[in-house]
């Protein structure tokens, strides 16, 4: 194959100025651009000018400074990884701005060297699913693992680099990462956290000093357990500090680091080595223990605390109650002790694990065997406290337990603790990068605060008779049947396939035998999803329409039988985006639902990606033959953080292409008179369709419905 020849600095500077044009002048040309960009290759000078021109799309001056260091670039690093340098140069413009992004080009170098480094290090995506299971095969409660900025617990989650590159290699990286992840569970199962650290430090004149002081003590100690439980981890974790010379402590510590590493050695042994340590000193960093982080721990575990307190004395009823049916059919008479008098927990050696307990509860003195989520349970609050105290041995009365997420604030996904358990995050499409945003955007689901007015019942009356109408069209269509051609076997002749089979037959060919017709039944099975575009501009006859079109449809499907959801939208910013339920697949059309439908209301602004996408996710959940989203909304996409104009048309599209893939039909209804200008590029030229007057869309959507579904 013949390999074009370079571009010449003449023909470079001319495909330049046209991207460039904008920031060049008599004085700042691109022919030094050009010059040095011809030494390179045609494929390497193509790889480069494509980027300039998608640079050039966001900002030209970024895309300048790209092009004065792209030479660079090219000696350190292999295509991927300037693409990568160039994505968190665009990454960094949008969150603060062109001079960081600028910066991020003129450290060419430096990015190459961790790049370099990357060869031999490891990233937490890397590692984290080996680690997962590591940890799981570890004691206690279920820990989850998170990248962070530093090395931590809070007793749920563990905190681990984002990557390491610490060692020579990615062995030794990855024995590192093992290490970080059984010091943290240390600290969780040993019981680092049972005392007030945050008060303990806040009584010695320099905090921090005393919180080192105390961090590298306690890390003796779980070393010393880690040594007893767990002799091969702990083997492997010396080794490490061996390697990184990490070994010694200094000499007025021995006395204290002999009662740390005695088998009955506890936090308070920790404690006590501190109040007589804390004026020696600094102790030596160890490679694997991170950061002490109490305040976050101490908050974290009251939390889980208070829930687990709950829980638990509702537990302790549901088996009192149990107890109580098996007195009753045993024919005996109830006990008549206090509920608090009757529960113990008898804390005995376990003879399968030398020096550790086993716990066991007790009714009126009779050992119970409570269900495995009781046990978990109580095995968590030990963890935590060491023992089960006695305000815990109390069942809940009638009406005092909430069980846990009843009634959660939806606020609270943005409270950090609770974000992962509501939001949801997605992906967004960057047309001019022709990059996904990864994680870029946060949705959230919420119900539609139920409206209890009479919007159902004035909708019904004004619309009797279309809704009497159309319920007879759709009962008709469940029981459609559709005309079969080109049958072996039939009631009629099909005229077109006899005319065919008759020229075939006069030229010389064998005639078809495929020449009747037949009728039959069709078996509906759709699943169809309603997007309501809940968006501040429906305000006024868009909203109360809007509103009209459900109930219309809904009387309508209820006839019919067919599988629907229906889901509003809304938000403001790529980290608010709301996804209102109304009626979920699995939901009847219920006096909760008209409500609902009722108090759907005009808010923010139209984010329609996002959205696309986790309703392509609910979609995908159901089984169905056909599956349909069916938009309904009153303009293009458009977000207060700059999601508008191409780029929010682009990342609509590139959603609409995702949920075809999937299996899924997109059609979109719309009252935007401008709609012919995108919904085209977006929805295709046949899956979209304008209703020019607001007050016919009840009845339209309806129509169209049918149109799509037979």
């Amino acid at each position: 194959m013949t390999l074009s020849p370079p571009l010449s600095a003449i023909e470079l500077e001319e495909k330049l100025d046209e991207y460039l044009d904008p920031v060049l002048s008599s004085r700042r040309t691109a022919t030094g651009l050009a010059a040095m960009l011809a030494e390179f290759s045609r494929s390497q000078q193509e790889f480069v000018l494509r980027w300039i021109g998608i640079i050039a799309k966001t900002n030209a001056e970024l895309a300048y400074q790209f092009a004065a260091q792209a030479p660079e670039g090219l000696r350190l690093m292999d295509p991927d990884d300037i693409e990568s340098w160039i994505i968190q140069a665009m990454d960094t413009y949008d969150r603060m701005g062109l001079y960081p992004a600028s910066a991020v080009f003129h450290e060419g170098e430096a990015y190459a060297a961790r790049v370099r480094t990357r060869v031999s290090g490891m990233s937490f995506d890397d590692v984290s699913g080996i680690l997962e299971i590591f940890v799981r095969g570890l004691s206690g409660r279920p820990l989850k693992l998170e990248p962070g900025e530093e090395v931590y617990t809070d007793t749920s989650t563990l905190f681990l680099p984002s990557s390491l590159a610490r060692m020579p290699n990615k062995d030794e990286n990855f024995r590192l990462y093992k290490a970080m992840a059984a010091h943290l569970w240390a600290q969780t199962w040993y019981g680092t956290f049972r005392s007030d650290l945050c008060g303990l430090f806040a009584g010695f004149p320099d905090q921090d000093r005393a919180k080192q002081i105390f961090h590298a003590l306690e890390t003796v100690r779980l070393d010393a357990r880690l040594a007893a439980d767990l002799p091969g981890l702990h083997r492997d974790m010396q080794r490490l500090r061996e390697d990184l010379d990490e070994t010694a402590y200094p000499d007025t510590w021995q006395k204290q680091l002999c009662a740390l590493r005695a088998p009955q050695a506890s936090v308070q042994t920790t404690i006590d080595a501190l109040n007589a340590l804390y004026g020696d000193v600094l102790p030596p960093s160890i490679c694997y223990q991170g950061t002490l982080q109490a305040g976050r721990a101490e908050q974290v575990m009251a939390q889980r605390l208070s829930r687990e307190k709950d829980q638990f004395h509702a537990a302790l009823a549901r088996l009192l109650d149990d107890k109580g049916r098996r007195t009753e059919l045993a024919g005996l008479e109830g006990d008549p002790k206090d509920d608090t008098e009757r529960f113990r927990v008898e804390r005995t050696p376990d003879p399968d694990q030398p020096g550790k307990w086993r716990y066991e509860l007790t009714i009126d003195g009779q050992p119970v065997t409570p269900p495995q989520d009781v046990k978990a349970m109580m095995d968590s609050i030990v963890q935590d406290l060491g023992d089960i105290p006695d305000d815990y041995l109390v069942a809940a009365g009638d009406g005092s337990y909430r069980r846990d997420g009843e009634e959660k604030n939806p606020d609270d996904v943005w409270k950090g603790t609770y974000h992962e358990e509501g939001a949801f995050l997605y992906n967004e499409w960057d047309y001019r990068r022709q990059h996904y945003r990864k994680h870029w955007c946060v949705l959230r689901e919420i119900d539609v605060h139920p409206l209890d007015d009479d919007f159902v019942a004035r909708t019904r009356q004004k619309y009797a008779a279309p809704i009497a109408s159309l319920r007879k069209s759709f009962e008709a269509l469940r029981g459609e049947e559709k005309l079969l051609k080109r049958q072996k076997n039939g009631d009629n002749i099909d005229f077109d396939a006899l005319v065919e089979a008759y020229a075939d037959m006069r030229h010389g060919m064998e005639m078809s035998e495929r020449v009747l017709t037949k009728l039959h039944k069709q078996e509906r099975n759709i699943a169809v999803m309603f997007m309501v575009d809940m968006s501040g501009s429906t305000k006024g006859w868009i909203n109360d329409a809007e509103r009209e079109a459900l109930v219309l449809l809904c009387e309508a499907l209820e006839v019919l039988g067919d599988r629907y959801a229906i889901y509003g939208f809304s938000g403001i910013t790529r980290k608010r985006c709301e996804l209102y339920r109304v009626k979920r697949f699995d939901e009847p059309y219920s006096d909760l639902v008209r409500a609902r439908i009722a108090g759907i209301k005009p808010e923010d602004y139209t984010r329609m990606g996002v959205t696309i996408r986790h309703l392509t996710r609910l979609l995908n959940e159901v089984e169905a033959r056909t599956k349909l989203l069916i938009t309904l909304s009153d303009g293009k996409p458009d977000d207060y953080d700059g999601y508008r104009g191409d780029y929010g048309i682009e990342d609509t599209r590139q959603a609409l292409i995702e949920a075809k893939r999937d299996g899924i039909h997109p059609f979109c209804v719309t009252i935007d008179t401008e709609a012919r200008d995108y919904l085209p590029h977006m929805y295709g030229a046949v899956n979209w369709t304008l209703i020019d007057d607001v007050r016919r869309l009840p009845l339209k959507v309806s129509e169209i419905y049918r149109r799509l579904t037979t």
